[in-house]
């Protein structure tokens, strides 16, 4: 898989701030999910070729991290916050009536590949729990309504 020009352009941009190819490889593997919205075995396989490393390691690295998905995902990635602080606010009944919702479980893709649901181990948001993280956006205080809200305009 030969990866297009643009992108190429932003890895060798990525590699030339980095002192190691090694340092590279997490904003490496980042630009290119987001690219291709996942990162599939000859991506994760052009990425070894291009920071030269052993393809072993760069899937080690991809399979470790939870933002960092090795089967495509949806549209749209939430995240529930699951730690200590959201979870006595109610996070657990969020993500339920999330689940409900999008008639699937945790760590999931809706049918129509909209919407995947992923549980957050935190979300640095502890003062305003319960929180999630729709893509790259924050969300805080909620509550069943404002989670209706936020996917109602994911799906519409």
């Amino acid at each position: 898989m030969a990866f297009e020009t643009g992108l190429l352009q932003k890895i060798d941009d990525i590699i030339s701030k980095h002192e190691t190819q090694q340092s590279a490889l997490i904003p490496v593997l980042r630009v290119v999910q987001d690219s291709y919205g996942w990162l599939s075995p000859e991506s994760m396989e052009e990425v070894a070729t291009i920071l030269d490393l052993p393809p072993s390691g760069v899937q080690n690295v991809a399979t470790f991290y939870t933002m960092f998905f090795t089967e495509p995902a949806g549209k749209h990635v939430v995240w529930v916050c699951r730690t200590l602080s959201c979870a006595l606010k109610g996070a657990e009944h969020i993500e339920h009536h999330l689940c409900k919702k999008l008639n699937l479980n945790t760590g999931d893709t809706t049918e129509d590949g909209s919407i995947t649901l992923m549980e957050a181990e935190c979300l640095a948001s502890c003062g305003t729990a319960p929180a999630m993280l729709v893509d790259d956006t924050l969300h805080e205080n909620l509550t069943k309504e404002k989670v209706d809200s936020i996917i109602d305009s994911l799906i519409k």
